[in-house]
């Protein structure tokens, strides 16, 4: 009787660390999912840069330094391979000299017509819209992982079987500041 007690208990033990390993498993690969969706997304707006500079440097030549910053910040995306870490910060950035850029561009009014321009600003936008959706599903796994790895009992054995919490994509500080509107 007491072997059958000890079985099921060990059974049940066993079944546990199945259930709760397999869930973390999940969990993770459906944050790698989500990382693979901003992926593709950053990928798209880093595809479609040297047509906005290129279009920009055609309309205003002498506007080198904020042209440079771009193409600097497209390259330190580059730069930053597949350190998740270097390459959100990157992307801040090239978030930040992109948003330079188009401040340019509304001292161009030729350039503001421009039907190539007009394109490629559409493209962004429609872009950024979808990378916005990427991050916030990336987020709620990342969310849902960090909260699996932290609850009682599991994290008695998520670090054991290598489960790291992972890290937000947040937006950097100057995204964040609320714009001031003048009339």
């Amino acid at each position: 009787m007491t072997f059958i007690i000890a079985a099921a208990i060990a059974a049940g033990i066993v079944l546990w660390l199945m259930m709760t390993y397999n869930g973390l498993v999940n969990l993770r690969n459906m944050m790698q999912e989500g990382w693979s969706g901003i992926d593709v997304q950053l990928k798209r707006r880093f595809d479609l840069i040297p047509n906005l500079v290129e279009t920009v440097n055609g309309y205003a030549s002498h506007e080198k330094e904020t042209l440079q910053n771009v193409t600097s910040a497209r390259t330190a995306v580059t730069n930053a391979g597949g350190d998740h870490e270097k390459r959100l910060e990157a992307e801040n950035m090239l978030t930040g000299t992109l948003r330079t850029l188009f401040a340019v561009a509304e001292s161009y009014p030729d350039l503001k017509a421009n039907t190539n321009f007009l394109n490629l600003q559409e493209q962004l936008s429609a872009i950024e819209n979808d990378l916005q959706m990427a991050r916030r599903y990336y987020n709620g796994t990342v969310r849902n992982l960090n909260t699996a790895i932290q609850k009682f009992p599991a994290v008695l054995i998520a670090r054991q079987f290598g489960f790291n919490e992972a890290p937000f994509f947040e937006a950097e500080d100057g995204e964040k500041a609320v714009p001031k509107v003048s009339f």
